[in-house]
């Protein structure tokens, strides 16, 4: 099997439960979301990447992308005008790519640390399960034992996948993101409890909603009554808008009180919070 990568790269953890935790993140390309309303007055959509795609032909990396302000901050994984922006792997070549971006070439480091497998996207789970036993074992044999799915929940677990996940030596887990109607996407779309108990079943689990102003709060309590209905039992965090600091610098403080208000687990951008959110960070 071959991935379509549309990053490959070495940072801190930035969201949810691993805040600060060296991860490798690797982004698959490709999404069954395009998130276009984040930032946007309701009903209207982003045109920000479909801007960038105009003028493709002057970007040679992901890295010398501009940011977008509003619609979904890692436009280039899915959108089609940056497909070829995304190179194509063998589980071999990922493996020794993952293996120049760690601190001393090792998963697990001298002062008893581990590094963290982030996989991420677009979504992860579309189209690419069948692909990633082959690419974990690999990694597993050079000393991998952490790996996080970030996914947006909407995609059923293949039986196949299942099978292999129950028996990977190692922590799994799943950070889901449920879209809510400040991303543009329609609830009964992006609102799929049930798929959340195989989640849970197969690694540590947790929820993790973005939202913009308080009055999403009250969508998120709903949201989050259909995960609980669902017997869905894990945290869940909440975390601001923001693929730019202004925007981030906007939005995060009325976030985290109301966050704290409601007895909601709050979580940081720290890319933003660093770096701006710049491709590979």
């Amino acid at each position: 099997m071959k991935f379509k990568v549309s990053e490959l790269f070495y940072s801190a953890q930035g969201e949810g439960r691993y805040v600060g935790v060296p991860s490798v993140f690797l982004r698959m390309f490709g999404c069954n979301f395009t998130c276009s309303g984040f930032g946007c007055k309701p009903g209207e959509a982003s045109l920000e990447a479909d801007e960038v795609a105009k003028s493709v032909h002057l970007y040679k990396t992901f890295e010398e992308l501009p940011l977008v302000s509003t619609g979904c901050d890692s436009y280039a994984s899915w959108h089609p005008a940056f497909k070829e922006l995304s190179p194509t792997y063998t589980e071999d070549e990922l493996v020794e790519k993952m293996a120049a971006l760690l601190p001393n070439g090792n998963w697990q480091q001298p002062n008893g640390n581990p590094v963290h497998l982030v996989i991420t996207g677009g979504e992860p789970l579309l189209g690419w399960q069948r692909a990633y036993p082959a690419l974990l074992d690999k990694l597993h044999e050079r000393g991998l034992r952490h790996i996080t799915f970030e996914t947006n929940g909407t995609q059923e677990l293949s039986r196949d996948f299942k099978l292999y996940l129950s028996n990977w030596h190692g922590e799994i887990t799943f950070s889901v993101s449920p879209k809510l109607s400040v991303s543009g996407e329609k609830w009964e779309e992006a609102i799929k409890p049930e798929i959340i108990f195989d989640l849970e079943t197969y690694g540590i689990t947790y929820l993790k909603f973005v939202v913009e102003k308080v009055q999403d709060f009250d969508e998120l309590d709903r949201a989050v009554d259909e995960y609980r209905l669902a017997q869905f039992a894990g945290p869940v965090f909440v975390m601001p808008v923001g693929g730019v600091v202004s925007v981030y610098d906007g939005n995060r403080i009325n976030v985290a009180d109301e966050a704290l208000k409601r007895g909601y687990w709050y979580s940081p951008r720290l890319h933003v919070d660093l770096w701006g959110n710049g491709w590979g960070k």
